[in-house]
């Protein structure tokens, strides 16, 4: 049995009808930039957020760097956010002249550690750019008091978290700025690049759908530098199709992360995500995570593969051997996992220049060596879930112990 880490087919399968005609209806129109579409799925989707304003562009990235040149964030200011997320998080910071102030994450939930972030609170501080790291949000009670009290403007990085809620308040709707990501993989995804902002704030809307079309204000007159990130209308035509279809997905991938907290629930050789027992809290489960401690691996007749993984699998910050190990054995068994992330923001080497040194962020180091992320979308079956479990435990009971560093 093959399962894929994630998979469109049956999706696209049970869509198909309605996205040909939602596609074919825009490319009979004529009108690819803008016009109703990108507005029909703008409104539509500031309402599921229940906010007034929604502003669609290119990417995640965009919408993250719209976030911050609105708030006139830039040269000279610190934006604190996490080291354990996606490059972009930290990216979009740089990418307006800021320099990001990396914190470590709480052990639990592997979410920014809010107490580690009010040390970092400097007077070059001007935000916090909090991240709902897969699927599960942030006490965004607890930092927008801390924001209030510091006065610091936030950014929800809300990538990976569409249909994610904290105390029944969607993501994207607790701070200044939301940053939505579409790419396909996600919870709502188009069919390419997309992405939106999201906020209460009138000025801050028109200042990002200006800063979008390269700081028009009207036609042909340039307020300010801009860029090219327009949400183009065969991507909104293909999300207004998927959007109405989020809360039954979400709903499915719940149930999904439930039947491998069950089914994995005995093995001590890994630890499995925190489970959603907040009634404060909607997971959206964009990514099941697994932690891989101490696996056994078996020292006797291993394959050439075994022995480069064991050999190359100890990086400067950590062993990743028994995560690596149980990642190329499943797939082996033709179950493909993906890990999210190898390496902290902090140690890449694009960051090199902020002299983060190895061990100052020992839980993001750590979960980096030790994070894998098992097969979920909403239509993996419960016969394929069974059977990635059933696979985990055989190889988990079938190998011998090997001492790893911790």
């Amino acid at each position: 049995m093959q399962v894929p880490p994630f998979s469109l087919s049956k999706q696209i399968e049970e869509l198909q009808p309605e996205l040909d005609e939602a596609v074919l209806r825009v490319l009979r129109s004529g009108n690819y930039i803008g016009g109703q579409v990108v507005q029909a799925f703008e409104e539509t989707f500031a309402a599921s957020i229940n906010v007034p304003y929604a502003i669609g562009c290119n990417s995640g990235t965009d919408a993250l760097i719209l976030a911050l040149r609105a708030l006139d964030i830039g040269q000279g200011d610190e934006v604190i956010t996490c080291s354990f997320s996606f490059f972009a998080t930290a990216e979009a910071i740089s990418a307006v002249g800021a320099t990001p102030v990396f914190v470590d994450v709480d052990p639990n939930d592997y979410l920014i550690d809010l107490q580690k972030v009010e040390d970092a609170i400097s007077p070059a501080t001007r935000a916090i750019l909090p991240v709902h790291l897969f699927g599960r949000p942030v006490d965004m009670e607890r930092l927008m008091k801390l924001a209030k009290k510091k006065d610091l403007k936030v950014i929800e990085d809300c990538a990976q978290a569409c249909g994610t809620k904290w105390n029944d308040q969607s993501v994207g709707s607790w701070g200044d700025i939301g940053c939505f990501s579409f790419f396909p993989t996600k919870n709502l995804g188009a069919a390419g690049d997309a992405g939106a902002t999201t906020t209460k704030d009138f000025h801050l809307a028109k200042r990002m759908r200006e800063l979008a079309i390269h700081g028009m204000p009207r036609r042909y007159l340039h307020a300010e530098l801009g860029y090219n990130s327009r949400l183009d209308a065969i991507q909104a035509a293909i999300l207004n199709v998927k959007l109405p279809r989020l809360p039954a997905w979400i709903e499915k991938r719940q149930l999904i992360a439930a039947r491998y907290q069950e089914l994995l629930k005995d093995l001590q050789d890994i630890d499995l995500p925190v489970s959603n027992n907040q009634l404060n809290m909607v997971h959206s489960w964009n990514q099941y995570v697994i932690k891989v401690r101490n696996h056994p691996v078996d020292d006797s007749g291993k394959s050439q593969e075994s022995i480069n993984i064991d050999t190359e699998g100890i990086g400067k910050y950590g062993d990743s051997r028994s995560r690596d190990w149980l990642k190329a054995s499943l797939y082996k068994n033709d179950i493909n996992t993906i890990i999210y992330y190898p390496i902290p923001i902090h140690l890449q080497p694009a960051y090199q220049g902020l002299n983060y040194k190895i061990g100052e962020l020992p839980i993001a180091e750590k979960l980096c060596s030790q994070v894998l992320s098992l097969p979920i979308f909403p239509e993996i079956t419960f016969e394929q879930q069974k059977y990635v479990a059933e696979k985990i435990k055989q190889i988990l009971s079938s190998a011998t112990r090997l001492q790893v560093l911790t």
